[in-house]
């Protein structure tokens, strides 16, 4: 990557690794930096306008603070920086003037679909993982193999467990609570099987405007990126005819705890929040 794409700054958390790194591309004019605290030099030194936090977990918050202190507009799609320190980050970001922009396909589903008038409702829209339609005495058969199937994206481990479990649309409720500044009771969750609706906003009159597109993450990362602009895509074009159909169903509360278990700490606040974040994030 550093070859292809010559950046002036990389990043390597272990300081052999990034010796060892530092000798291979010597040739190339990229700086090697390393140590704990090297993610955070990344965001607030690097010559650029926009920051994008994809760090997994925790890990991501400090990159986070950093990069809203140095004014850098930041491309968030590290969501445990707002899981378990939203009020902290949102509130750090509009003393600095700092435009946070959602790379979670959800969130800036939600985000393109705002249109400053008074909303009603969020509704996030979920996929429903691999085991939608099982009880929860199904769940105690499979495996993790089972858990990694995920019918609909492509994404990392850990991250499609917890889209398997629901406990990533719970972080995604705590996300929009924080983001969008809602009670958490005007966050919704709907099932929605075929990922083609990434979220709809409900305004005061009951018009529901939602937010389209292919399952792929590309349109997400480009959108924040180039905003307010849009360019050219290298997403296919979404084929309403051979869609043909769209479905939505109710989030089983029963099988999946998770989600419900994000709501009462959203609601309840404070530690409960970080405690349940920095388990899954951390």
């Amino acid at each position: 990557q550093i070859r292809e794409f010559s950046p002036g700054l990389c990043a390597v958390a272990d300081g052999r690794a990034a010796a060892d790194l530092a000798v291979r591309v010597a040739d190339t004019g990229t700086r090697i930096i390393s140590g704990k605290n090297s993610a955070e030099v990344i965001a607030s030194e690097a010559d650029a306008d926009t920051v994008l936090n994809s760090v997994s977990g925790i890990a991501g918050l400090r990159p986070t603070l950093a990069a809203i202190r140095a004014g850098k507009r930041l491309a968030l799609a590290n969501k445990e920086s707002l899981v378990t320190y939203g009020k902290v980050v949102m509130a750090e970001a509009e003393r600095r003037g700092v435009m946070i922009l959602p790379v979670d396909s959800e969130h800036s589903a939600v985000f393109q679909c705002l249109s400053g008038q008074k909303i009603k409702k969020i509704i996030l829209t979920a996929s429903g993982g691999p085991f939608f339609g099982k009880k929860r005495e199904e769940l105690a058969r499979i495996t993790p193999a089972d858990a990694l199937a995920h019918p609909t994206w492509s994404m990392g481990n850990r991250i499609t467990i917890d889209s398997a479990t629901l406990m990533n649309k719970g972080f995604e409720v705590i996300e929009a609570v924080m983001l969008f500044g809602v009670a958490p009771e005007q966050v919704g969750v709907v099932v929605h099987r075929e990922s083609i609706i990434h979220s709809m906003v409900e305004y005061t009159d009951n018009a529901v405007i939602a937010q389209m597109g292919a399952p792929d993450m590309r349109l997400c990362v480009q959108y924040a990126l180039t905003y307010p602009e849009r360019y050219d895509s290298p997403v296919a074009e979404l084929d309403l005819v051979k869609l043909s159909r769209l479905t939505f169903a109710e989030p089983d509360g029963e099988a999946f705890p998770l989600l419900p278990l994000a709501y009462r700490a959203v609601k309840r606040g404070g530690y409960r929040v970080r405690r349940d974040g920095e388990c899954a994030g951390g």
